[in-house]
């Protein structure tokens, strides 16, 4: 079972640096993200893991915080030691949270 983490928790780790991978699609990633995340779609995971670290934390997230789930457990399941950010991207900006529109994850 994914472990998850609220976004309070999830902003407080990212402050301090932590991996994020976005598993949204490349439109809504684009559209908005948390400043850092790496794009990794959930149609494509398998093909998007070489950068992934499995020396740290992964802090999975998407839209809501339902693909985040299933990605987090797949993750898992493959030996990556990844939590699921509760309420996803749609929390994070609600929350007043930065994002950053475009490709690129900085």
């Amino acid at each position: 079972m994914t472990t998850t983490i609220s976004i309070e928790t999830f902003a407080a780790r990212h402050a301090d640096g932590v991996f994020v991978l976005d598993v949204r699609e490349a439109a809504e990633y684009v559209d908005g993200h948390v400043p850092g995340a790496v794009l990794a779609p959930m149609s494509r995971i398998m093909s998007s893991l070489s950068g992934v670290p499995r020396n740290r934390p992964v802090h999975v997230i998407c839209q809501t915080g339902n693909r985040s789930r299933s990605m987090a457990d797949l993750l898992t399941a493959l030996g990556y030691e990844a939590v699921s950010v509760d309420g996803g991207t749609s929390a994070w900006t609600a929350a007043g949270r930065p994002v950053v529109t475009g490709r690129l994850a900085a």
